[in-house]
């Protein structure tokens, strides 16, 4: 028997609500701030990721999802949102439109990593992207989105852990204190952060094993190596977050997992979880769309993962906004009156009325049932007599009630308010 691969779940009805809500607001919340919706390609070039992320870091070297097609295209299943974003700004010229450009996208990313809660091999994002200029309000801005989104999603006090990793012109004299700082334990790092102080030193202070957080625990500061322009840049990104009274913590170990991070970096969390648990993740990456060929252009985001936001709502024990809306069900009795009611069935859908038609043979009274079980809030009933008549049977499923109408009649009677009952 067949079953979903491994790290993968399907998203059933019941579930769809949760999906619907937390998509719609983040469109909703996108829109507030002038963003507009972008959709990449499943796959890309696995080199798009390869040349951004960089190697030393665990997308590339183990979790990416990598295939030849047909032509012989080494193509990989996108395995984080930024990258295609900045792709798509050079490849349709988005540079030439007044900058900056602001953008966002909700769709699946694929990873694959060992499936423990908060993480599958096959997750959503939801991101924003602002592409095309270095002003630190654009930092601000984007922390305010991703925390205005969860607030909206009604959950708790929010912790936003801060910090600035410098740009390229800095970070390589805080690598190299890091890298002295790390030799000095070399005998207490994990195997993985063994390769990270050859080939990536900033990830080290990521590491979740508690030798090499000990480690961390004693390294110099990077807030004690920015240049001037990252320590004006960084001040005046707290400026504005306290200008909005947004509440931010200080983290100097704070540096995301992807390596075309500069400057700004941030992670979003709900009130106790732990760090591995951020809801959202972001930060500035002045340098991507240079990497992929273009001319040095500054840009700042942030990504969140829907499956991590749904599970913290249910855990929270959310409402989430319900709609009323009636769910009819169309029965009928004889076949003359089946024909009759997929003709109703058809003009009350086009009317914006749902309604699930009846099938098969089943006796009047199993078609009720049916309608019962699938929570129905009305019943239409079709017989020979109807079919005569021109009319049918409206059936209140919660009172019981039944009247007849005629057909446009039974229109105007499902079209009008929603009753307390429904």
């Amino acid at each position: 028997m067949y079953k979903a691969p491994r790290g993968t779940s399907d998203i059933l009805p019941q579930e769809q609500p949760w999906w619907k809500y937390v998509q719609e607001e983040a469109t909703r919340i996108c829109l507030l701030y002038g963003y507009q919706r972008l959709n990449t390609p499943i796959f890309e070039d696995s080199g798009l990721f390869a040349r951004t992320v960089a190697g030393g870091t665990d997308i590339v070297d183990k979790e990416m999802y990598v295939f030849h097609d047909r032509g012989g295209q080494k193509l990989a299943l996108r395995a984080e949102g930024t990258a295609p974003v900045c792709r798509a700004y050079l490849e349709h010229g988005m540079f030439n439109l007044p900058q900056p450009v602001r953008l966002y996208y909700i769709g699946p990313t694929f990873r694959y990593e060992r499936p423990q809660a908060g993480r599958y091999r096959q997750h959503h994002q939801f991101g924003c992207e602002v592409v095309g200029d270095s002003d630190p309000t654009l930092d601000a801005e984007v922390i305010d989105i991703a925390r205005s989104f969860l607030l909206s999603l009604g959950l708790p006090v929010l912790s936003i852990l801060l910090n600035s990793i410098g740009c390229r012109l800095c970070q390589p004299t805080y690598v190299e204190a890091l890298k002295r700082h790390y030799s000095n334990y070399s005998d207490r790092l994990c195997p993985d952060c063994e390769v990270r102080l050859v080939r990536n030193p900033l990830r080290l202070l990521d590491c979740k094993e508690s030798s090499c957080q000990e480690v961390a625990e004693t390294s110099p500061r990077i807030s004690d190596y920015l240049c001037p322009d990252c320590q004006n840049h960084f001040q005046a990104v707290q400026q504005y977050l306290e200008a909005l009274a947004i509440p931010f913590e200080m983290d100097y170990r704070l540096v995301r997992g992807l390596d075309y991070y500069t400057r700004t970096v941030f992670e979003i969390q709900t009130q106790g979880e732990e760090r591995q648990g951020a809801l959202v993740g972001g930060g500035r990456y002045d340098n991507l769309i240079e990497q992929l060929g273009g001319k040095p252009t500054p840009a700042v985001g942030f990504a969140s993962g829907i499956e991590r936001i749904i599970s913290s709502l249910k855990s929270q024990q959310a409402d989430i906004p319900h709609k009323p809306r009636r769910t009819t069900f169309m029965a009928f009795m004889g076949t003359e009156a089946r024909i009759a009611a997929m003709k109703l069935a058809s003009q009350l859908r086009s009317a914006g009325i749902p309604v699930i038609a009846a099938s098969g043979d089943r006796s009047l009274k199993s078609q009720l049932r049916q309608a019962n079980s699938l929570g129905a809030d009305y019943a239409i009933i079709i017989g020979e007599r109807e079919v005569t008549t021109g009319s049918a049977v409206l059936r209140d499923m919660v009172s019981n009630k039944q009247e007849t109408l005629t057909l446009s009649e039974v229109a105007a009677a499902l079209s009008g308010p929603t009753t307390a009952n429904n």
